[in-house]
């Protein structure tokens, strides 16, 4: 592209154009790399969150050794890599941890946490619903089924008292009528 004043457009496609897209893990991805693409970059607005993630898309993301001190509080509490803001402080005055400014947070600090925490509720009530519906069964409505199976199960017992025990020879074979060569 030219760098003559007023010259914005271009008439012709780009020159060089890479054929596959860009893989940080192609060739097998380290601890660092894992890590990086796990992330969940939370407390951030929609541009920083962009940047980040392009930082890890392209293997340009390098985390923090140890904690940075945060511009608001002053004490060595920020984390995450690129941040100037920690958590608690963020999530006190509503402002992006990455800039600093006051834009629309798109993922709340620490709500992925929240999102298990519910999962691990619902998973509660699954199975206090379990007890419930088992309780529903002792009530008096389902009284009539359990009479129906006292009186099959008494059917049983009478027929089974009506058969005999079976003959011992029943049971066993004749082993007398065998021949044994040594």
């Amino acid at each position: 592209m030219s760098s003559q004043k007023g010259n914005v457009s271009r008439s012709r496609a780009q020159k060089h154009k890479n054929s596959t897209a860009f893989k940080n893990d192609k060739y097998g991805a380290t601890a660092q790399v894992k890590k990086a693409n796990s992330k969940i970059h939370d407390g951030l607005c929609q541009h920083c969150k962009g940047v980040l993630e392009w930082k890890v898309k392209y293997n340009k993301y390098k985390p923090l050794t140890q904690p940075k001190k945060c511009v608001k509080c002053s004490q060595r509490t920020v984390r995450d890599a690129y941040h100037i803001v920690c958590k608690p402080c963020s999530l006190q005055l509503e402002v992006c941890c990455k800039c600093g400014k006051k834009e629309d947070i798109i993922i709340p600090v620490n709500s992925h946490l929240d999102k298990k925490e519910e999962e691990d509720e619902g998973k509660k009530k699954g199975q206090r619903r379990g007890k419930e519906e088992e309780e529903d069964f002792d009530s008096d409505d389902n009284d009539d089924e359990f009479d129906n199976l006292e009186e099959e199960q008494d059917d049983l017992d009478r027929d089974s008292k009506q058969k005999s025990s079976p003959k011992k020879s029943e049971i066993f074979p004749n082993v007398s009528l065998l021949n044994v060569k040594d």
